[in-house]
């Protein structure tokens, strides 16, 4: 495989992973325009799920964070199943990891945290918790991206759609891609 890379020059390799890009891209795009109204053939959860693994793909990690993308689901988790075909699977040269972690005190090791509804009335001690470190905050309820939360996930209009504290992440220490913000429909600065 690194004899096919080499061959293939490194503007080629920059170009495959272009194009890797573009098509992740529009499977976010896909997942958002469509409906979640249909418990049998798409629910929230299900969609949420995806919604999450494309935020962690498309934010830039700091170099020194590791082979893993850890995923941590604090509260009660709403997924069930929806998260076992994720885990595994790639994200760039790292892999995604899926963790419950009932206690808000068990962070340490966690890059994505999901906070779920359960949990969100501990939302100040959690931001706490993960304040100066590089990691993504996500949860689905009400006001948390204002609260600091950097990506807020809501259902409207029977479409998933979300909302981006910038603030948070980049003092988090992440960088979150222009074209996921493109899609967010409110981005705080």
């Amino acid at each position: 495989m690194i004899q096919v890379l080499r061959a293939l020059g490194e503007p080629a390799v920059a170009r495959r992973a272009q194009r890797l890009r573009r098509r992740c891209c529009g499977v976010l795009v896909a997942l958002m325009l469509a409906p979640s109204t249909h418990a049998d053939e798409s629910p929230e959860y299900k969609l949420k799920a995806a919604f999450v693994y494309n935020f962690a793909a498309f934010t830039e990690w700091p170099a020194d964070t590791g082979s893993a993308i850890n995923l941590c689901i604090v509260g009660n988790d709403p997924f069930g199943k929806e998260l076992d075909p994720l885990r595994g699977r790639a994200l760039g040269s790292r892999t995604l990891s899926v963790h419950n972690r009932p206690a808000t005190d068990a962070l340490q090791g966690c890059q994505v945290v999901f906070i779920a509804p359960s949990a969100i009335g501990q939302l100040p001690r959690l931001l706490d918790g993960v304040r100066g470190r590089p990691v993504l905050t996500v949860a689905d309820s009400a006001g948390a991206a204002r609260q600091g939360v950097a990506l807020n996930m809501a259902v409207l209009n029977g479409r998933i759609a979300f909302e981006a504290n910038l603030n948070a992440a980049r003092g988090a220490g992440l960088d979150l891609s222009s074209k996921l913000l493109r899609l967010a429909t409110e981005v705080i600065q």
